[in-house]
């Protein structure tokens, strides 16, 4: 969807059309729950978060710049909002309870049940690594390799400088190749193998 777009939607939303704002939140349901899940790695926890995501946007509309992209605003809320909630629970790691849905890269359309047994424990994998890092790693890792979004809208996202996101995804590389000793990480972007 197009910017101009999004901000049509909110500039009815603005104006009291009750269903603008059921658009936008059809259009971005899946990348704020997807953004939820992997940050909180709890499904639950994540359907929760992605509804109180979108409610916190909808209370500051009023606020969105128009010249901005709505969903990196959007995601920029939700991010934030599952750093606080990571950061409540004093970081306690849950267990997965339920297999997380594979990447994309890690699986066909059409996998035999081997390789899509593989991908899930691919998948789990790498979950249980991105648990390990700290929020702030774990946020800019998941923006950069999950939604590909460039050093720039990271840093506006978390309100930070390009720099300090090259940096935190450094370390972040760091701690995953500290807990992968000398095993590879099967099927993963290059870049967070640490090139």
């Amino acid at each position: 969807m197009s910017q101009e777009a999004d901000a049509l939607w909110v500039g009815r939303t603005l104006t009291g059309d009750q269903d603008a704002f059921g658009e936008l939140v059809l259009r971005y349901e899946r990348d704020v729950f997807n953004l939820a899940y992997r940050m909180l790695n709890n499904r639950g926890e994540a359907e929760d978060a992605a509804q109180e995501a979108f409610l916190r946007a909808y209370a500051n509309l009023d606020r969105y710049d128009s010249e901005r992209p709505f969903k990196t605003w959007l995601l920029s809320i939700t991010s934030n909002h599952c750093i606080d909630r990571i950061r409540r629970r004093r970081l306690t790691w849950l267990s997965l309870e339920e297999p997380l849905p594979p990447h994309p890269a890690l699986t066909s359309d059409l996998p035999g049940p081997e390789e899509a047994a593989l991908a899930d424990e691919r998948s789990a994998e790498v979950q249980a690594l991105l648990d390990e890092l700290t929020p702030d790693y774990r946020v800019a890792v998941v923006l950069r390799y999950w939604y590909d979004l460039s050093y720039a809208e990271i840093a506006e996202m978390l309100g930070t400088t390009e720099s300090a996101v090259k940096s935190r995804l450094f370390r972040a590389r760091q701690a995953l190749a500290g807990q992968l000793g000398a095993r590879p990480l099967p099927a993963l972007n290059p870049e967070l193998r640490g090139s």
